[in-house]
């Protein structure tokens, strides 16, 4: 058995580092654009807006400034970034493909990253009318598209609403709602809802409800840095998590909370994290944290939170999932809620505890195979699959 189990531990990490050497060995189309030069528009696409705090020549001073000064057309356009915090709520609405970069000459080193994006808001004692309003980034037609709601199928989004933004991509930009230190409400950093959105190396930081996937949204999220603590993966769409660095920064609810109505796909909604980690935020706080902090507990009883080839260190609890409550009328879990793993590894996997607590799935290479790779799971707003062209190429990890 320990032989097997090392045998596993050698090839997921050989898988975890293979895909670490792609990106390192990739680069987008964006890098000339992003680096440091005297003119920072050199090497930018057509359709470049510039935006800085101190250089005299950029277009604005604000990222949402420049958001707005875009048509709502379908004529791809840039945003490039230069050094600076920025104290914003950034709110993208238009369908045509919008990207934008932070300036930096090591686009494949999150920690390099020179832009920073800052906001403080949270929904905490409903001091806020949703979820929405707290965000730092919100990607979505219209303000209806991005509410959350609450209930087994949540805000009743209008039959009528259009699809947003069907290519939207951040690179090398932090996201951080600093509202609390702790879990004192909802206090979003990033929000998609009925839109595509892909981050690349950027961080996204809060510490509840940090990434919301609202409905009809697909979301990747490639070599990030993603922090919070409790539910801070949260949605009713398609989120995948590759080569991602998951930063815990306490034990509350879960890591992961879906759910899943008939006004989604019919098909393989949910959170999907794979080929990354799951660490205590720091070695101050690991320590209080041994075995407490779960995969994830259902939203509705048709959650779909899956992970593959993960490293989890002590923070996760033996059992893994948990349900939403203790009570059997409230708990949210049913025959068609799907909490599942497949070769999880390091501290935080214990094989005999996950099977006696008859929550976390263990998939077998079969069943991991329906969920492998992210052309497995997007779909396209009529339903369609293999719906992933507006995932960067250059970052495929498939």
């Amino acid at each position: 058995m320990y032989l097997r189990r090392s045998l596993g531990y050698l090839l997921t990490s050989t898988f975890f580092l293979a895909n670490l050497a792609h990106a390192n060995n990739s680069t987008s189309a964006y890098v000339a654009c992003q680096a440091v030069t005297v003119n920072p528009l050199d090497g930018c696409p057509s359709n470049t807006v510039l935006v800085s705090q101190t250089d005299c020549s950029a277009n604005f001073s604000t990222i949402q400034s420049a958001v707005l000064s875009i048509p709502n057309n379908t004529i791809p356009y840039t945003i490039l970034v230069l050094p600076g915090n920025y104290i914003e709520q950034i709110n993208v609405t238009r369908s045509g493909p919008l990207t934008i970069l932070g300036q930096t000459n090591s686009p494949n080193d999150q920690s390099e990253n020179s832009v920073t994006v800052y906001w403080t808001s949270a929904d905490a004692n409903s001091d806020l009318p949703g979820d929405a309003f707290s965000s730092v980034l919100t990607v979505a037609p219209n303000l209806n598209a991005s509410l959350t709601g609450s209930g087994p199928t949540g805000f009743a989004v209008p039959a009528d609403t259009p699809f947003g933004c069907t290519d939207f991509r951040v690179y090398n930009i932090d996201f951080r709602n600093v509202y609390s230190e702790i879990s004192a409400g909802p206090a979003l950093a990033v929000s998609v809802s009925r839109a595509n959105a892909g981050f690349y190396y950027s961080g996204i930081y809060s510490y509840q409800d940090t990434v919301y996937v609202g409905k009809l949204g697909n979301a990747y999220f490639y070599h990030n840095e993603i922090a919070g603590q409790t539910d801070f993966f949260y949605g009713f769409g398609t989120a995948w998590i590759e080569s991602t660095s998951v930063l815990l920064r306490g034990c509350g609810g879960g890591i992961t909370a879906w759910k899943g109505t008939n006004t989604t796909f019919v098909n393989k909604y949910g959170v999907y994290i794979s080929d990354s980690t799951l660490n205590a935020a720091n070695s101050s706080i690991a320590p209080s944290m041994v075995g407490k902090c779960f995969l994830g507990r259902p939203w509705n009883a048709l959650m779909r939170a899956v992970y593959l080839n993960m490293y989890m260190d002590a923070s996760i609890a033996p059992a893994g999932f948990k349900k939403w409550t203790t009570d059997p009328a409230t708990d949210n879990y049913g025959p068609n809620t799907t909490m599942a793993e497949y070769k999880s590894y390091g501290p935080g996997f214990n094989l005999t505890t996950r099977i006696a607590g008859n929550l976390t799935i263990e998939f077998t290479a079969d069943q991991a195979r329906a969920y492998r790779t992210p052309k497995d799971v997007f779909m396209a707003s009529d339903g369609s699959q293999s719906y992933y062209s507006w995932i960067d190429a250059a970052y495929y990890p498939w």
